[in-house]
């Protein structure tokens, strides 16, 4: 990442005092707020100097930039030293000589350069402050597993290998192979998400690893279609049974049923299965699509039958449109 000359970015210094911090801080404010400012790069230098004063203006931190900025020019491809050590530049709880993660801003404010120095909340580089002192806890990782519907159905344990990032012995971020077994619970949906606790990127110093957070997304199925919790599936129906209201098998995941369907159906009636979708409270519903299907008149004697019907049949399906 490029190291970031926050004296340079607000105009002073190296020995500024805390007042000609704050005066230039608050000149440039004027002159770069968006709201306000005409230079085509307001946006981007308002954060920068933001960023620069949120650092000049504490004594621990400007004394932590300090420590590592002496020797390095603004752009310059920098990394923290080995043996950077963030309890060691901070020390105490919030109050007077201390900092709370509610200093910090607001989240996303913050550079790379920044994040990796003193960290925000939850940061990109997995370091997260709390009161009391800094925490080097990993970072949360997240990724997406593909299952099929009957492990939603059913609930199944599936076995997954992921990179996750993690510490090295010289204090960067490297990516690791990791094998695990994760619980798939029964009745999940497409689109939640499956907590896995301390399974993310490994901590530093011994703090707490990251949480894992898998996003679940189903396989396409062959017949089904979901939409949350319900099913839905089209289903072939002959013309007397629509006709007639036949009693017919239907698929479901949990196996197949009967359903009576209504005498004079047409192709696209909706019927509902109530309780037949995924599992849950309440459980999801399937919904049965028709779909009129004409066997072809190939057979001389099919098509004797259809030349029957077509004789004692009077109604004209077009009727609508005024036309025979």
């Amino acid at each position: 990442m490029e190291f970031k000359d926050y004296y340079k970015i607000l105009d002073v210094a190296r020995d500024a005092s805390p007042e000609d911090v704050k005066r230039a801080y608050r000149r440039l404010a004027r002159k770069f707020h968006p709201d306000v400012s005409k230079e085509s790069d307001a946006e981007v230098r308002f954060k920068e100097m933001k960023e620069a004063y949120e650092v000049l203006k504490d004594p621990e931190k400007r004394s932590a930039y300090d420590k590592f900025g002496a020797n390095w020019k603004a752009g310059q491809d920098f990394q923290p030293p080995p043996d950077w050590r963030r309890e060691q530049a901070f020390r105490g709880g919030p109050g007077p000589g201390g900092f709370s993660s509610a200093s910090f801003g607001d989240a996303g404010d913050f550079s790379d350069f920044f994040e990796t120095l003193f960290g925000q909340g939850q940061a990109r580089g997995g370091f997260s402050y709390q009161a009391g002192g800094a925490r080097n806890r990993g970072e949360d990782v997240n990724a997406t597993i593909t299952i099929p519907l009957d492990d939603a159905y059913r609930g199944a344990t599936r076995t997954i290998t992921l990179d996750v990032p993690e510490v090295d012995a010289s204090g960067r971020m490297t990516r690791r192979k990791r094998t695990l077994n994760v619980k798939i619970p029964q009745g999940i949906t497409p689109g939640k998400r499956i907590r896995l606790e301390k399974q993310g990127g490994s901590g530093a110093d011994g703090a707490p690893a990251g949480d894992l957070y898998l996003t679940v997304e189903f396989d396409p199925h062959a017949f089904y279609r979901v939409q949350g919790s319900d099913l839905y599936v089209e289903i072939p129906v002959t013309p007397w049974e629509a006709a007639l209201g036949r009693k017919i098998k239907v698929p479901t995941p949990g196996g197949p049923v009967d359903l009576k369907i209504p005498p004079g159906s047409n192709s696209g009636k909706t019927l509902r299965l109530k309780g037949r979708g995924l599992p849950g409270k309440p459980p999801g519903e399937l919904y049965v699509e028709l779909k009129v299907v004409v066997p072809p008149a190939t057979e001389e004697n099919v098509r004797t039958l259809y030349e029957q019907l077509e004789s004692l049949d009077s109604s004209n399906p077009r009727a609508r449109f005024g036309v025979q």
